[in-house]
C-alpha cells in the first residue's frame, strides 16, 4: 500500500475540530484526502445558527457526505442554541415525566432543527445511568439514576432522531454515571462488580444496540472490574470482546476526545491513536483543537505503526469501512439543491475551460425585498470568475474580446435597460453564456449558450455554477 493509500485510510478514521468562524483551507484539503468529518465546537458558534450553517455549506461543498458533528443533547448542553440556551429541555426533564412519545417527539424536533442546518451526525444522548448524585460530568444529562428508564428513554431518543434522518452517537460507554472525576482532569475510576455494571451501566447501551443506533462513544473511565489497566477508550476488552464478540455491535465506536489527558495520562497523541484503534475504537474523535497538528501526527504513527506490524492493516481497513458506512446512513439528502438541478434548463455549451469575465445585470427588488444572490461571487470564489461586474442602469458594459463570458440576468425581458444591456452584450460577444435567474424569457433564440434556473434562491445559483464548472479543476 501506498503512502498516500495509507493515509487516506487513517484520515477516514478522524474526526477533527477547528477553531475560527470558517474551515480553514487545510479542513478543505483533509476533507479532499478522505478525512472523515468534523466536529463544531463553541469555538466555532459565533453567531449561533447561522454560524452553524456557514461552516457545513462551506464543508460540504468539498465533502457532501462528510461527517458534521455536534453535541446537541438540549437541555444544559446545546450547540444549536449555544448563544441563547436550549429550546428544548434536556433529559432528565424528560426522564421525569417518563412520556417516550414527548422524548421521541423532542428528538424528532431537534433532527430536524440538526438536518437545516446541515448536521448529520449528533453526538448524543447521553444514556449514562446517574447512580451517583456527586458526578462532575453527567447529572442533568442524564435521563435518571434508573437503567429502566434510561435504557427506554434512550432507545426512543435514538430511534426518533435517526428516522428524522440524523445519524446518533450514544455516550459514553460504559457508563459515565457513577463517576466522581472529571475526565479531563483526572481519570475516573469505576470499582464495582461485573454484575453490578451488566445490571445498571451496560443495560442502556444493550437497548440502544437494539434500536440500532449508527455510533456509540467510549469514555475515559477505568472499570478495574472489566480491565483494570486500560480505561474504556484504550481497552480491547471493552470495546472488541465486549461489545463486538458479545454484544454484536457492527456500528461505529467513536473515541472520546484522544486528546484528553486521561486518556492514560500519555501526552504522545500518536500513541494513544495506535492503541484506540487497536484496542477497537473506529473513529477518533480529535477534540476542539486546531486539528492540522493532531492529524499530521496521528497519520505519521499510525502509518508507522501499520509498517512495523503493531497495528494491523486489516484493524484499519475494518475501521474505515465502518465509518464509511456510517457516512453513507448519515449522509444528507440536499432536497432543495436537487430540486434545484432538475429545474435546470441548459442550451448549448455551457462549462467553463478557462476563467470567465461575469456580468450580473440587476434591476431593483420588488415590495417583497430583495434577497442575497450572486453567480459572481461564487464563481470568484472557486477560481472560474477572474474578473466580475454589477451592472446597472446607467453603467455600460465594456466586454473583453476573448476569454469565456458569463451574463447574468434576471427578468430582463421586462426591464428595458437590462434587454438593451443584454443586446449590446450579445452583438459584441454572441458566444456568451446567458444565466437567466428569473423567468425563463431572458433567453431567446439569438443566444448560444444558456441556463434557466427559474429562480434566485441560492441552491438554483449553486446548481447553475455545477453545470458552469463542470469540467473545472478546483470546483
Amino acid at each position: 500500500m501506498s503512502v498516500n493509500e495509507l493515509d487516506r485510510l487513517v484520515n477516514a478514521c478522524l474526526l477533527a475540530g477547528y477553531t475560527g468562524a470558517a474551515p480553514p483551507a487545510w479542513v478543505h484539503s483533509a476533507l479532499d484526502d478522505g478525512l472523515a468529518g468534523v466536529t463544531l465546537f463553541p469555538a466555532n458558534l459565533d453567531g449561533g445558527r447561522q454560524a452553524i450553517v456557514r461552516h457545513t455549506r462551506a464543508l460540504r461543498r468539498t465533502a457532501p457526505d462528510a461527517l458534521i458533528a455536534l453535541d446537541e443533547e438540549g437541555g444544559d448542553v446545546t450547540r444549536l442554541d449555544y448563544e441563547t440556551g436550549s429550546a428544548y429541555p434536556g433529559n432528565l426533564a424528560l426522564g421525569e415525566i417518563d412520556d417516550l412519545t414527548l422524548t421521541a417527539e423532542v428528538a424528532a424536533a431537534i433532527a430536524a432543527d440538526l438536518k437545516a442546518c446541515g448536521v448529520n451526525l449528533n453526538l448524543a444522548p447521553s444514556i449514562d445511568v446517574n447512580s451517583d448524585p456527586d458526578n462532575p460530568i453527567i447529572g442533568v444529562r442524564s435521563f435518571g439514576a434508573r437503567p429502566d428508564l434510561v435504557a427506554s428513554h434512550g432507545a426512543a431518543f435514538i430511534e426518533s432522531m435517526q428516522d428524522g434522518g440524523v445519524s446518533v452517537c450514544a455516550k459514553h460507554f460504559p457508563g459515565h454515571g457513577a463517576t466522581v472525576t472529571d475526565p479531563h482532569h483526572a481519570l475516573p475510576i469505576v470499582d464495582i462488580p461485573d454484575a453490578t455494571f451488566r445490571e445498571r451501566e451496560l443495560a442502556p447501551f444493550v437497548s440502544a444496540i437494539k434500536a440500532g443506533v449508527h455510533a456509540m462513544m467510549t469514555a475515559h473511565v477505568l472499570y478495574p472490574a472489566l480491565d483494570p489497566d486500560n480505561p474504556a477508550t484504550l481497552s480491547r476488552r471493552l470495546l472488541h470482546d465486549l461489545v463486538r464478540d458479545e454484544l454484536g455491535y457492527e456500528g461505529v465506536l467513536l473515541s472520546s476526545a484522544i486528546a484528553i489527558e486521561a486518556g492514560q495520562g500519555n501526552q504522545d497523541i500518536g500513541a494513544v491513536a495506535v492503541r484506540a484503534l487497536r484496542a477497537g475504537s473506529d473513529l477518533l474523535l480529535l477534540g476542539p483543537t486546531e486539528g492540522e497538528e493532531l492529524c499530521a501526527v496521528i497519520r505519521a504513527s499510525v502509518s508507522e505503526a501499520v509498517r512495523a506490524g503493531t497495528l494491523s492493516l486489516e484493524t484499519l481497513e475494518t475501521a474505515a469501512t465502518r465509518v464509511s458506512t456510517l457516512r453513507a446512513l448519515a449522509a444528507p439528502r440536499d432536497l432543495g439543491l436537487e430540486a434545484a438541478r432538475r429545474a435546470l434548463r441548459v442550451h448549448g455549451p455551457v462549462a467553463l475551460t478557462a476563467p470567465a469575465f461575469v456580468v450580473e445585470l440587476r434591476a431593483g427588488g420588488n415590495a417583497l425585498g430583495e434577497a442575497h444572490w450572486s453567480l459572481a461571487d461564487r464563481l470568484t470564489e472557486l477560481g472560474a470568475a477572474h474578473s466580475a461586474v454589477l451592472a446597472a442602469e446607467d453603467d455600460p458594459v465594456v466586454l473583453p474580446s476573448t476569454g469565456p463570458v458569463v451574463l447574468v440576468v434576471r427578468d430582463a425581458y421586462r426591464t428595458p435597460w437590462q434587454a438593451a444591456r443584454l443586446a449590446e452584450a450579445l452583438t459584441a460577444r454572441p458566444d456568451a453564456i446567458v444565466v437567466a435567474v428569473g423567468m425563463p424569457d431572458d433567453v431567446t433564440p439569438r443566444v448560444e449558450a444558456s441556463i434557466r434556473t427559474y429562480g434566485a434562491g441560492a441552491v438554483n445559483i449553486e446548481a447553475a455554477v455545477e453545470r458552469l464548472t463542470a469540467q473545472w479543476p478546483s470546483a
